[in-house]
């Protein structure tokens, strides 16, 4: 069984436990502390140097368009599905799959046999299943089966509202499928979230505090994303999270993109934590592999963009710039979605938990990435890869 050995760095799990050890042997954590060695059977045995360098759990992004995403502007227009190589190199270790607005072309079977690549290439990886529409897209016929009977399935999603590209729902159809989403997660023993889409029109957040009146379903089945694409919707979010919600930001969503009114997803948070917002309720997502389309005032498609996973480290970095220690700084794409998503074994640094790390220099740098006991990036280049991501293939 293989070992890894992580020595000398600054352990952030995300909670500050100084200068320790980390070993792994298989693909869980054995220990952390000092000084510590392989067992004498463990074969092959790495060795990791992180003197000097602050050592995170591998971050979780719970919104990435793993078998490709868009199609907005006709045939040749939709993205590619995400490499492992993509993940990698951003630090993701794991990550959630769904569809968005091509739920046509593209299946929820499809994206399960992307999501089984994925672990068979050594990440973790889960879906949702569904996409836009409601009702919407499932494997079984029923959201709540495909939650109970398929061990990837871990919500629903993403449902559009407020967006012209969805089927504009009423609250009580998609109270329904939140309750769908709720049972079929008690049935399944997995969180059974709710991940809506959030579009910029004028409705915004009124969809979900109507359903909040008319249902009984737990607040915490809902996972409203996108909720900085601008000012008016970050407000509407800041009264959703003060009053119990959780609020996901995207990291690909910036101001200098497609979306010229959008916050960036460090300055959204530290803004929403000023506002009452908990600190715990705030994850950070990328968007990785959905387009990014820039519509006419006709709702005709003038560009394209692609959403790049990279971005989730980008944005811990410009928390950790804006004085935020590593501890706060990682936890919106670590420990906070993990929870919220009830994967008890990912996102932190503990003996039991998966033997997910990042390896990061003093300027910020990934330069050692391990998913499941594996090292993937060493010194910043990847050295595991996917079978169609590899040189020359």
């Amino acid at each position: 069984m293989r070992a890894v050995v992580i020595r000398g760095g600054r352990v952030w799990a995300p909670e500050p436990r100084g200068v320790q050890d980390i070993l792994a042997v298989g693909e869980r954590i054995a220990a952390v502390g000092p000084a510590l060695d392989p067992p004498p059977w463990a074969n092959p045995v790495v060795a990791v140097d992180a003197r000097e360098a602050d050592v995170l759990p591998g971050l979780v992004d719970q919104h990435v368009h793993i078998a490709g995403g868009g199609g907005e502007g006709g045939p040749g227009s939709d993205t590619p599905p995400v490499r492992l190589t993509d993940l990698t190199t951003a630090g993701v270790t794991t990550v959630v799959g769904l569809l968005g607005t091509d739920g046509t072309t593209r299946s929820v079977q499809g994206l399960l046999a992307r999501a089984r690549s994925l672990v068979a290439e050594g990440l973790t990886a889960y879906i949702y299943t569904g996409a836009y529409e409601v009702p919407t897209r499932t494997i079984t016929g029923s959201a709540r089966a495909d939650l109970v009977l398929i061990d990837r399935v871990i919500g629903v999603g993403e449902i559009a509202v407020s967006d012209p590209r969805g089927t504009h729902p009423s609250a009580r159809e998609l109270a329904r499928l939140a309750a769908e989403a709720h049972v079929g997660g008690l049935l399944g023993g997995k969180a059974g979230v709710l991940h809506v889409h959030l579009g910029d029109g004028i409705r915004r957040l009124k969809t979900l505090w109507t359903l909040r009146r008319l249902a009984t379903v737990p607040v915490q089945t809902l996972v409203p994303t996108h909720l900085n694409r601008h000012r008016e919707l970050l407000a509407d979010a800041a009264a959703w999270g003060a009053a119990g919600g959780w609020v996901d930001l995207t990291t690909d969503i910036r101001p200098d993109g497609p979306g010229a009114r959008a916050v960036a997803a460090h300055e959204a948070a530290l803004w929403l934590a000023e506002q009452g917002v908990p600190w715990d309720h705030i994850t950070f997502s990328s968007d990785g592999q959905g387009s990014a389309p820039v519509f006419d005032p006709a709702g005709r498609v003038l560009g394209l963009g692609i959403g790049r996973t990279a971005s989730l480290f980008e944005e811990v970095l410009a928390l950790r710039a804006a004085g935020l220690t590593w501890e706060r700084a990682v936890a919106p794409a670590t420990l906070h979605p993990a929870r919220r998503l009830g994967l008890d074994d990912v996102g932190r640094i503990a003996p039991g938990c998966q033997a997910d790390l990042l390896v990061v220099g003093a300027d910020g740098r990934l330069r050692t990435v391990i998913a499941r006991g594996r090292v993937m990036v060493d010194e910043g280049r990847p050295v595991r890869f996917g079978r169609f991501d590899a040189p020359g293939s």
